[in-house]
């Protein structure tokens, strides 16, 4: 699922901007809702599925403790 979604954790990428993280969210939304780009009735609900998901992902990668880093 979602293969075109790359990893945003060190050592595969070293620095990762919010831009990628939401990039990452917004690949993750369209592929579970099927939407490309929502219907204007969905685009609330679709903007704030895809600002949870940079949220949590942000959060995700800032706790991560990788084994080997520096």
């Amino acid at each position: 699922m979602c293969r075109s979604i790359k990893t945003l954790r060190p050592p595969f990428t070293e620095q990762v901007s919010e831009e990628d993280i939401r990039a990452a969210a917004l690949q993750y939304v369209r592929k579970i809702s099927g939407f490309r780009a929502p219907a204007q009735h969905n685009a609330e609900a679709f903007d704030q599925a895809v600002q949870a998901i940079t949220a949590a992902s942000a959060a995700l990668l800032a706790s991560l403790q990788v084994r080997g880093a520096r």
